[in-house]
């Protein structure tokens, strides 16, 4: 299998920018699918997160893209805000040596007025949720009569997240002569099932789901069902992780999990599909920038999320798919680090267990959970704090007007400040707890670009 970029024919604006990107050479679902994707084939690929697909088709729709017609031509939907958000992002930096291309991202839990005065001026790719286009369409405000290109990236999850009726109505807003390139992390008969309504004979490939056994640790305990969150407190406490995610099978176990855990005194916070937009990006916000220790997330919600440096992943209940299994511990021991995966299993869920082996080729280490104990005083706490400031991209607010305040204002070491993460209307800054009345009182008392804005600390 050639490797190469250079063997793609792509136009030399992208071959260019892919060099000075550090791009040597494909990883293999973008050279198992980018050559059909390049002829204008139809292309369904079964791949995870991480694996290279967003390039494989943001560098199909790129190279098939006539930048002086100024239409939509490429149609880029995702089950998330999130995942939508780095996929625009990703082909604007693929895009960055062709001119004038223009990305737009339409997603739910954001403003209309912003999009509805960026759709009047024209996109050539339109990247966003179901639910929004679908919006923009039926008001008339997209135009979609000249897309070529349809990626439904990630379907497994939109149909998880029921946008079955959502995905369907824009799909049959989109010219059938078209290229539809569908990405999946798992292939179910619903998804098969999709692909056989909205593709002409697609190329299939397929990158299996692994992970690294010399790089993460993986261990399963029995345990009884009503010990399982005193079975995740005593994992917290004996293994000590800075950052850890545990996983759960349902809303309602990941909420329940999430306020068990807090009365025992672990930083935490629960992640799943009943949360409102603005409350998932403050969770993500700050379990990512270390303000708290774990995060407690059903496999949905999960899915797609650029969180590194993952010390342990804790699996409360065992998934049904043992993929999904492998999706799960493969979030840590990334970028050479040691990752901890460690699974609870009741005599019920064995058979899951089994599936496990069977499926990774490899016995399963079985230890027993007795050897742990809880001790409230090993817990370990976050050293940062998350201050959100009412103000964000739209007040013309940047990390460098935040930095500022705080290390010349305030007198705030550099080393104190954390991540800062402007979103349109909100800022977060992650402070060190030591500093966070002082950095309070700057943002409350002081003034950024001349005005004042509202700040309080998030918990």
């Amino acid at each position: 299998m050639n490797k190469e970029f250079a063997s793609l024919g792509l136009n030399n604006a992208l071959l260019d920018n892919l060099e000075s990107m550090g791009f040597k050479e494909m990883t293999d679902i973008q050279a198992m699918s980018l050559p059909a994707i390049i002829e204008g084939k139809d292309v369904v690929g079964k791949a995870k997160t991480g694996s290279g697909k967003t390039a494989a088709f943001g560098l199909g729709l790129l190279h098939n893209l006539k930048v002086k017609r100024f239409r939509v031509q490429a149609l880029v939907m995702c089950p998330t805000r999130e995942l939508a958000e780095q996929v625009a992002l990703e082909i604007r930096k693929l895009g960055r040596g062709i001119h004038n291309i223009k990305v737009l991202t339409l997603c739910g839990g954001t403003p209309l007025g912003p999009q509805i005065g960026s759709l009047e001026h024209g996109a050539h790719i339109i990247v966003g949720t179901p639910g929004r286009i679908m919006d923009h369409l039926f008001r008339g405000r997209l135009d979609l009569s000249e897309v070529n290109t349809l990626v439904l990236d990630e379907a497994d999850r939109m149909l998880d997240m029921g946008f079955e009726v959502e995905m369907a109505k824009v799909i049959d807003a989109v010219p059938l002569d078209r290229q539809t390139l569908l990405f999946s992390a798992t292939y179910p008969d619903s998804i098969a099932q999709i692909s056989r309504d909205v593709q002409r004979n697609p190329l299939e490939v397929s990158v299996e789901a692994t992970h690294e056994t010399n790089s993460i640790e993986q261990l399963f305990f029995e345990v009884e069902e009503p010990h399982r969150v005193k079975a995740v407190a005593a994992m917290l406490s004996h293994y000590q992780a800075e950052s850890a995610i545990v996983f759960c099978n349902t809303k309602i176990a990941c909420q329940e999990v999430a306020d068990e855990l807090t009365a025992l005194g672990v930083s935490v916070l629960a992640l799943h599909g009943d949360l409102e937009q603005r409350d998932r990006t403050e969770v993500l916000t700050r379990f990512s920038n270390r303000s708290v220790s774990v995060l407690v997330a059903t496999d949905v919600a999960s899915r797609g999320l650029d969180i590194k440096e993952v010390n342990a992943v804790i699996s409360y209940q065992i998934t049904p798919d043992p993929e999904v299994h492998i999706h799960r511990i493969g979030r840590t021991g990334r970028a050479d680090a040691k990752g901890l995966a460690l699974t609870l299993c009741t005599p019920k869920e064995i058979p899951r267990a089994n599936a496990i082996e069977d499926y990774q080729k490899a016995k399963i280490k079985w230890t027993g959970i007795q050897a742990l104990r809880f001790h409230a005083n090993r817990l370990i706490q976050p050293e940062y704090a998350t201050i959100c400031i009412d103000g964000g991209k739209k007040s013309k607010i940047r990390p460098g007007d935040i930095l500022g305040a705080l290390t010349k204002d305030a007198d705030i070491a550099g080393d104190d400040i954390g991540k800062i993460n402007v979103t349109a209307t909100h800022t977060y800054v992650a402070v060190k707890t030591r500093s966070v009345k002082r950095a309070l009182k700057q943002f409350n008392e002081g003034k950024l670009k001349g005005r004042k804005f509202k700040a309080r600390k998030l918990s």
